[in-house]
């Protein structure tokens, strides 16, 4: 097969794999739900995988702190073999299934496992999962199986049924590009029903770097109508706070009185403003 035409079907692959995702939104939308309920109680969520699933499990626990201020010790994630599995390969590591229960022991009934398994049948998974529903904790499994085989594993089983890989058995394909595009989708919506965006803006993120310094300063400008130079002076009366700044900037208040009106508006911008739900 000529490289482009190889490539083509790849690419083709890969988008029937996020199709599928699409086909599952109800179930994504409810692991959502019960992302952003657990948190805003209080509660511990952990995304747990082994392999490839374990790396995407970590990189959407890592990406959640600077893009919406999450608290990285109360949404994480674990892979099977520890951290080292993330840039090295541990074949054998995700057959441990106490691993995966000793992975899970922490969680408790207000927590939340979102269990990733390409198979649906990684024992690591599998122990991660007994753990969590013998602790009382909510279960989500993210899958690629068929539905029909995995309907009982977890409270809520998201199956992409992605089907065979154009390699046969390498699930960093396009099952690993469904299992993404549905983590990012489960992460982000739960992040706005908690209030850490505004539009389409991130207004929770941590300006930790250049460029979110200069994300956090363009937020405000476009969000508040305003130059740069305005929009840094709220930055900087509001502690580098986004919602904070765009809350007392547009509303001529105090950053304490404007903290005091997002509060009551449950970390939500556009309630703080006095607008109108879409």
């Amino acid at each position: 097969m000529p490289t482009e035409r190889a490539v083509a079907l790849l690419l083709a692959e890969d988008r029937a794999g996020v199709e599928r995702a699409l086909e599952r939104v109800g179930e994504i939308a409810r692991a959502a739900e019960w992302l952003a309920e657990t948190y805003a109680a209080g509660g511990e969520v952990l995304i747990a995988g082994a392999g490839t699933s374990g790396r995407l499990a970590v990189l959407e626990a890592a990406e959640c702190p600077p893009t919406f201020g999450t608290d990285p010790a109360r949404l994480r994630a674990v892979i099977a073999g520890g951290p080292e599995a993330v840039f090295h390969a541990r074949e054998g590591a995700e057959d441990r299934v106490e691993d995966g229960v000793e992975a899970a022991a922490g969680l408790s009934s207000g927590d939340l496992l979102i269990a990733v398994s390409a198979s649906s049948v990684t024992p690591y998974v599998a122990g991660a999962l007994s753990a969590a529903r013998a602790r009382g904790g909510r279960t989500v499994l993210l899958t690629c199986a068929a539905p029909g085989a995995v309907a009982d594993r977890a409270d809520l089983v998201i199956a992409l049924a992605t089907g065979p890989e154009v390699l046969t058995g390498s699930t960093r394909l396009k099952a690993g590009s469904a299992t993404k595009a549905a983590l990012n989708a489960i992460t982000t919506a739960a992040m706005v029903r908690l209030g850490k965006a505004y539009r389409n803006w991130m207004v929770d993120l941590r300006p930790g770097s250049a460029k979110l310094r200069d994300r956090a300063l363009r937020i405000v400008a476009a969000a508040g109508g305003v130059d740069r130079e305005t929009a840094a002076r709220w930055l900087e009366a509001s502690g580098g706070e986004v919602k904070i700044a765009l809350v007392a900037g547009r509303l001529g208040l105090s950053p304490a009185e404007a903290r005091t009106r997002l509060a009551a508006a449950r970390g939500q911008v556009w309630r703080a403003l006095g607008e109108a739900s879409d």
